[in-house]
């Protein structure tokens, strides 16, 4: 999708994409959208995750190092 204020692209993923991404099944990711970990746009019957609501998930995924 086309933003016309700064006229960058806007890249979504499906909830398939994102599940190959990471390495996890479909319902894992929808599991998370359900339990408002994953931000995602319902577009009809199928979910869309931004780029950017994509990359704060992984960031507040992230394991922490222990000392």
């Amino acid at each position: 999708m086309l933003n016309i204020t700064n006229m960058t692209e806007e890249k979504y993923y499906t909830i398939e994409e994102v599940a190959k991404m990471l390495k996890v099944v479909y319902l894992t990711v929808y599991r998370w959208i359900q339990d408002d970990k994953l931000k995602a746009h319902k577009a009809g019957k199928q979910y869309r995750i931004e780029k950017t609501d994509l990359k704060e998930f992984m960031q507040m995924k992230k394991p922490r190092k222990t000392e």
